[in-house]
């Protein structure tokens, strides 16, 4: 058997009419298992501005796009579209990222192509949802990370709310994204039709508010912000050492007692206010600054070696330089190079996820805007005469 015949979803045709940061996300999730993905551009002409709003040549696009083709399409055009319709056809999924009334004004909405293509996939990632008071405002990570309650739990007691330092929004709901097309694909071999995938990035904070928002709904325990420190388990933080930063997981009482006892604090052990999860919880102030006292007396690398040693959770804070030179990182090989015909080699990161049978694809550099527009238009069945008509006409 071939690698290609592993890959889970080769065969499967994705058309990615995304932008910016959640779409690429998603695609690129069924791009590394294998799918043919055709990221469709406006026409160089009609271009406004790039995807995420930067050169194309950055680090992030190229991320975030590496495997696809582009091909550029003018969907404002009737004859761009009716090109687009003739892609539907023989595709497997649609994904896109348009603001709720843009895809029904340009007949690119689940209904249009569904009846072009029954078994058609659809996924629409978006900032609200599809509908209701907030359908039609702009989605962006910063705005919804503050609106799902996210930020009024990051950061430190008494100071101003803080976003998580990365996209969480954008990148866990491209992610979700990929998972709910996967299944609408799934579904489908029993059904033999498509359907609709409806994914935004103000539920899928909600929903990664996990624990946090159960408190409430069901203890009414509001949660604020309390730091490094777990919300209910302590000592679960982050304590500075004599030439860094440690964190620590040792709630469990188990835990607990082989910390205090590798520490040389086997006293603490006996002090009332910390003889169980509920006092140490509540008495956290007191708890870390007689833990911080002794973690600054040594170094982080041997605290690491000593604590692991008792069976203590813990673990180094390290940079993001650090961390890709970490000897276990690198056993994971987390990192893939690939050529790209401008650039040289460029280094994006793979998927965590690990099949026994089937690899990910090995990866392609980003596309050029629309390198693959004459491959693409020849495959519908076009001549090299009426792809150049096309271009003259702006319509590719």
């Amino acid at each position: 058997m071939t690698e290609v015949s592993l890959r889970p979803l080769a065969g499967i045709k994705v058309l990615d009419l995304t932008r910016v940061r959640a779409g690429p996300t998603a695609v690129r999730q069924l791009v590394d298992w294998g799918a043919d993905a055709i990221k469709i551009e406006s026409p160089a002409a009609l271009a406004e501005g790039t995807d995420m709003g930067g050169p194309r040549d950055t680090s992030d696009f190229q991320n975030l796009n590496v495997g696809k083709r582009s091909l550029t399409l003018n969907l404002k055009d009737p004859a761009g579209r009716e090109l687009f319709y003739r892609l539907v056809e023989t595709a497997d999924v649609v994904v896109e990222n348009y603001r709720p009334d843009v895809k029904s004004r340009l007949r690119i909405d689940y209904d249009s192509l569904a009846a072009v293509n029954p078994r058609i996939v659809y996924a629409s990632i978006s900032g609200f949802g599809q509908d209701g008071p907030y359908a039609k405002r702009p989605g962006f990570d910063q705005i919804v990370q503050g609106m799902s309650g996210l930020m009024s739990i990051t950061g430190h007691a008494g100071t101003p709310p803080v976003r998580v330092g990365i996209a969480i929004a954008d990148s866990v709901s491209g992610q979700m994204c990929a998972q709910g097309i996967i299944l609408a694909l799934y579904e489908r071999m029993r059904s033999g039709r498509g359907q609709w995938v409806q994914v935004s990035l103000l539920e899928t904070l909600i929903n990664l508010l996990d624990f946090q928002a159960a408190r409430w709904l069901n203890e009414g325990d509001l949660p604020e912000q309390v730091g490094n420190d777990h919300a209910t388990r302590m000592p679960t933080s982050a304590y500075a050492t004599a030439d860094g930063y440690l964190t620590i997981c040792a709630a469990a009482d188990g835990m607990w007692k082989k910390l205090c006892r590798a520490m040389g604090r086997s006293e603490l052990l006996e002090d009332e206010r910390f003889i169980d999860q509920h006092g140490r919880s509540s008495n956290r102030a007191a708890l870390n600054a007689e833990l911080a006292r002794t973690f600054a007396t040594q170094a982080t690398g041997y605290w690491v070696d000593v604590l692991n040693e008792a069976g203590v959770a813990c673990g180094p804070i390290l940079r993001i330089d650090q961390m890709l030179e970490d000897p276990h990182v690198r056993h994971l090989n987390p990192v893939h190079s690939i050529d790209h015909p401008r650039l040289g080699e460029m280094r994006v990161l793979g998927q965590p996820i690990r099949l026994s049978r089937s690899p990910q694809t090995p990866k392609t550099a980003a596309p050029d805007h629309g390198a693959h527009t004459d491959e693409i238009l020849r495959e519908l069945g076009l001549s090299d005469e009426m792809i150049q008509g096309l271009k003259q006409q702006v319509v590719v």
